[in-house]
């Protein structure tokens, strides 16, 4: 069978000498990659490659240009993001920020704060993680209890975030606070850019099953920040966060992070074995289906229409597919994943270990199918 590769379908014309220039990029840059490197795609970070996707102008495409974007495409930021996931580029430390929280900034940050980071992002100069999450609280972010009290000059953070993406290297976060004294549920909630450095802020890395860490725990105590640190206005985190996370539900990284061992097993199968071209026809069909739904959503946002309730049902079948591509590597191949000569054992040994967490990143599999019920009136 013949090695499987992103199609032009249902995308424009115009788009594919831009889809050229990234796709020879990281032909050149990723040639020479192994599969486990390639598997990892968006799940790792690299600040060198961030710094080379800003100098070739592929991060903010869609922003304006007083803030260090090109003023182009919603379409055209997904070509470079799909292309990336594609060739197993180390991502996470500048495809966030260009999905959420650029347009989370744009859209509610003051002007200082636009004017200080965006075009250090656009740049890939800096590198900015997500604070939802907490430890009693999980997916669920209306029970989140982290504080932020008014002072004279500013704000105090106390509180706690885990399951933190990149945390460990992130030199701001955008992080989701109790702001409202007595406040519960979605009531209260603010959002704020925090400095990193600033002191009281502790972060410790959690290792995961494949011996890396990915995710952290961070906590505040007393942490000081400047009064226009506050993201939008105090009270409307809620309204804000869920429409940063139908930015981030909707991309193509919620149906490729187990590309590479999708393409070993395309590349391994046999030919003339019926349950192979059956099942991988299947799981190929069904890949190109959530393309083609995601690129809808690119093309709401790009209409400036709200896309969460179609976000929230690509993320909950994007990853469902996800976790099927690896139950159908074991069930189709006799892998021998010790096998150090194998690209299709090493994809499948990282993407295994790995899939347990799709279905939970940017919200469990439970809330994302709340959301669709009460989305569609049931």
């Amino acid at each position: 069978m013949q090695a499987i590769h992103i199609s032009s379908a249902g995308a424009m014309p115009e788009l594919e000498p831009l889809r050229a220039d990234v796709r020879a990029f990281f032909h050149g840059t990723r040639a020479h990659s192994s599969a486990t490197d390639r598997a990892k795609n968006w799940l790792a970070g690299s600040r060198s490659l961030a710094r080379e996707l800003g100098r070739r102008g592929w991060i903010g495409l869609s922003w304006p240009k007083a803030y260090g974007g090109q003023e182009r495409g919603n379409h055209e930021r997904y070509v470079v993001w799909e292309e990336s996931l594609a060739a197993g580029a180390h991502i996470c430390s500048c495809m966030p920020m260009d999905r959420q929280t650029g347009p989370l900034l744009l859209e509610y940050a003051s002007d200082r704060v636009k004017r200080e980071l965006l075009p250090r992002m656009a740049r890939g100069e800096i590198s900015i993680c997500v604070g939802m999450s907490e430890p009693d609280a999980g997916s669920d972010l209306a029970s989140v209890r982290s504080a932020a009290r008014r002072t004279e000059d500013g704000w105090l953070l106390d509180g706690r975030k885990v399951w933190t993406s990149m945390a460990h290297e992130a030199d701001y976060m955008i992080g989701l606070f109790r702001s409202g004294s007595g406040s519960s549920r979605q009531e209260g909630l603010s959002q704020f850019v925090i400095d990193m450095r600033s002191p009281g802020i502790a972060v410790r890395p959690i290792p995961h099953m494949q011996g890396e860490s990915h995710f952290n725990e961070c906590t505040f105590d007393d942490v000081k920040l400047p009064a226009d640190a506050l993201i939008g206005r105090e009270g409307e985190g809620w309204k804000q966060v869920n429409r940063e996370l139908a930015y981030e539900r909707s991309g193509p990284e919620r149906f490729l992070s187990s590309f590479e061992l999708l393409r070993q097993m395309v590349g391994a199968a046999d030919a003339s074995n019926p349950q192979h071209a059956a099942e991988l026809g299947h799981l190929v069909a069904e890949l190109a289906a959530l393309r083609e739904m995601s690129l809808g959503i690119s093309a709401m946002l790009a209409r400036g229409e709200s896309p969460a309730l179609a976000a929230a049902i690509v993320k909950d079948r994007g990853t469902s597919f996800e976790q099927k591509v690896t139950e159908a590597a074991h069930q189709l191949f006799d892998i021998d994943l010790s096998d150090p000569h194998s690209e299709l054992a090493a994809a499948a040994a990282f993407t295994t270990q790995a899939a347990p967490q799709f279905s939970i990143r940017g919200g469990a599999r439970e809330i994302l199918r709340g959301i669709i019920a009460k989305g569609v009136g049931l």
